[in-house]
C-alpha cells in the first residue's frame, strides 16, 4: 500500500477493477476523507484506456449534483500514471447492498429517485452514462442520512459523440438493446439500464441475465415482475416494462418521466412518498467512517481483511515491477484434472511446507511462496500465491489462488464481498472434510467465478482461501487440492 498519492494520505484500499484501484485516503489540508482512483500499471501506456480514464474525471467535473460522485481534484503520480480524487462512499455500493439483504419497496422508491436524479443532471449537462449498474451505485452518509450517487463514468461518453458512436460496451444484463447494437445513443439507452436496475431492486432477481452483449441486443420481454412472494400492482409493473422497450421509441421521453411514473405507481405499496421517506435505511457503520482504522483483522467479529499477496509480491509490486499481461487460454486449462501432478497441472507449496495447492499450468506463471503479515499483526503465518500473473487477485482476466494462514477463533460472520461480481451465492457450510468452514461463490464476474472459503483449522488458526477461475469447475478443483500440513 502507497503511503501517499499525491498530497493525499492514503489509509487502505478501497477495491480494484480492471483498469483501476481505488484507494481511501485523507486530505490533510481539508481535513476530509476522498476516494482517489489511480490507473493500473499494466494500462498506464495505453493511451486510449489513459484519455478514458480521464474523461471520466471531466465528465464528472461537469455536473455539481449531490446523486452524482464530485471529483475534487486530479494529478499524475511519479511513475505517470493519472488519478481521480472523488466523493468517498462510506457505505458502499448497491451491489454490496443487495448482497446483504433486499429492499422494501420505499426503499427502492428512495433509490431510484435519486439515481434517476444523478441521471438526469449528466443528461442536461449533455453526458450519458452508458454502464449503470449495482456496483455503479454508491452510498454515502450526509448528514444522518445515507444518499445514493452515480458512479463510474469510465464508459460515460457526451451526447455528440454518442450519438455517432459505433463501439459496442456495456453490461450485458443492464445495457439497452440499441447500445449492444452498437446504434447510435440518447438518454433513453439510461433509462433502460434505470429500469432493469428497478426491476432487480423490486424483484430481488435481474430481469435479464444475458451471457453476452450480444444477447443484449435481442432481449425479448422480461419475465412477470410479480411473484407469490412479491407481489406488485399492475400499474408498477407497466411502468417498469416501459422502460424496459426493447424499442427506445416505446419508453417513456426521459428519466424524469420515468422516475415520476414509477412513484405514482409504487406509492401505494412503499406507503410513503417522495415528500416524506427521508428516513435512513442503510445502517451508518462507524468504523468506515473513521479515517485511520485499517480494515477489521478480527475475523471472529467481522469480515476478513482484504485480499493480499504474500510479502515478496507485494515488495516487487509497490517497487513498480511492470504487470505482464498474461492472459490464459481455456485450452490451457481444459484438462486439468484435480488428483495428482499430470503435464496440466502444477503442485505447489509455501517455502514452510504448511500448504499445498494444485493448480492449471498456466497458473503457476507467479508465484509468492515466502508468507504473510496480516493486517495488524506483528507475526508472519504461512501462505502462498499462484496465478497468471502478480496483480491476478485485482485483474478481472487474470486467475489464480491465494492460501494463508491467520489467527482467529471462530468462523467470520461474512466473507470479503466481490461488487463485481453479479451473484453471490447461497453460502456452503463445511468443506467436504468434517472441519468448520464457509464458502461462498459469486458468478458473473466478467465470465469468470470468485471463490472465497474460510476454514477453521484449529483452536486459534484459520485458513483462508481465495480462488479467481474462468470456470466454476475449474475452481472446485483447485479448492479441494488445498491441503494443510502441521496443523492436525
Amino acid at each position: 500500500m502507497p503511503a501517499r498519492l499525491g498530497r493525499y494520505a492514503v489509509r487502505r484500499r478501497i477495491g480494484a477493477g480492471a483498469f483501476a484501484t481505488v484507494w481511501l485516503a485523507y486530505d490533510e489540508q481539508l481535513d476530509s476523507a476522498v476516494a482517489v482512483k489511480v490507473l493500473a500499471e499494466n494500462w498506464s501506456e495505453d493511451l486510449a484506456v489513459r484519455r478514458r480514464f480521464l474523461e471520466e474525471g471531466r465528465f464528472l467535473r461537469k455536473v455539481e449534483s449531490p446523486y452524482v460522485v464530485t471529483v475534487y481534484d486530479a494529478g499524475e503520480l511519479d511513475d505517470g500514471r493519472p488519478y481521480l480524487v472523488m466523493s468517498y462512499a462510506d457505505q458502499g455500493t448497491l451491489a454490496d447492498r443487495l448482497e446483504i439483504d433486499g429492499l422494501t419497496a420505499a426503499q427502492v422508491l428512495g433509490v431510484i429517485r435519486e439515481i434517476g436524479a444523478g441521471l438526469q443532471t449528466l443528461h442536461e449537462r449533455g453526458v450519458l452514462h452508458r454502464d449503470l449498474k449495482p456496483a455503479n451505485v454508491l452510498f454515502r452518509a450526509v448528514d444522518g442520512r445515507v444518499r445514493a450517487m452515480v458512479a463510474d463514468l469510465g464508459l460515460g461518453k457526451s451526447m455528440e459523440v454518442s450519438s455517432r458512436l459505433t463501439v459496442i460496451a456495456g453490461t450485458p444484463s443492464f445495457v439497452a438493446p440499441e447500445q449492444a447494437q452498437g446504434e447510435p445513443l440518447d438518454p433513453r439507452a439510461d433509462q433502460y439500464s434505470l429500469a432493469a436496475l428497478t426491476y432487480l431492486m423490486l424483484a430481488s432477481r435481474a430481469a435479464f441475465s444475458h451471457a453476452s452483449l450480444s444477447a443484449a441486443a435481442t432481449p425479448g420481454p422480461p419475465p412477470p415482475l410479480s411473484t407469490e412472494e412479491r407481489p406488485y400492482p399492475p400499474e408498477v409493473e407497466a411502468v417498469v416494462c416501459r422502460g424496459l422497450a426493447a424499442d427506445r421509441e416505446d419508453r417513456w421521453p426521459d428519466v424524469a418521466s420515468y422516475v415520476a411514473a414509477l412513484e405514482a405507481a409504487l406509492v401505494p405499496v412503499a406507503g410513503t412518498d417522495a415528500e416524506t421517506d427521508a428516513e435512513v435505511w442503510l445502517p451508518l457503520d462507524p468504523h468506515l467512517t473513521q479515517l485511520g482504522a485499517a480494515p477489521s483483522l478480527k475475523v471472529d467479529d467481522g469480515p476478513l481483511p482484504e485480499p493480499a499477496l504474500p510479502r515478496r509480491t507485494r515488495r516487487r509490486w509497490l517497487a513498480g515491477l511492470a504487470v505482464a499481461a498474461l492472459v490464459v487460454a481455456l485450452a490451457g486449462v481444459g484438462g486439468y484434472v484435480a488428483a495428482g501432478d499430470g503435464p496440466d497441472e502444477a503442485t505447489v507449496s509455501d517455502e514452510d511446507g504448511a500448504l499445498t495447492v494444485t493448480v492449471p499450468i498456466g497458473w503457476k506463471r507467479a508465484v509468492a511462496d515466502d508468507g504473510w503479515q496480516p493486517p495488524h499483526e506483528t507475526s508472519d503465518y504461512p501462505a502462498l500465491s499462484v496465478g497468471t500473473e502478480p496483480g491476478w487477485s485485482d485483474e478481472l482476466d487474470s486467475q489464480g489462488v491465494f492460501v494463508g494462514i491467520l489467527p482467529g477463533t471462530d468462523l467470520p460472520a461474512r466473507v470479503p464481498g466481490h461488487p463485481e461480481c453479479t451473484t453471490a451465492q447461497e453460502p456452503v457450510d463445511g468443506d467436504g472434510t468434517g472441519r468448520e468452514a464457509i464458502t461462498v461463490f459469486y458468478t458473473g464476474c466478467d465470465d469468470g467465478v470468485m471463490v472465497e472459503r474460510v476454514v477453521r483449522l484449529t483452536d486459534n488458526r484459520l485458513l483462508w482461501v481465495q480462488v479467481r477461475s474462468s470456470t466454476t469447475a475449474t475452481a472446485n478443483q483447485v479448492l479441494d487440492s488445498v491441503e494443510t500440513h502441521g496443523f492436525s
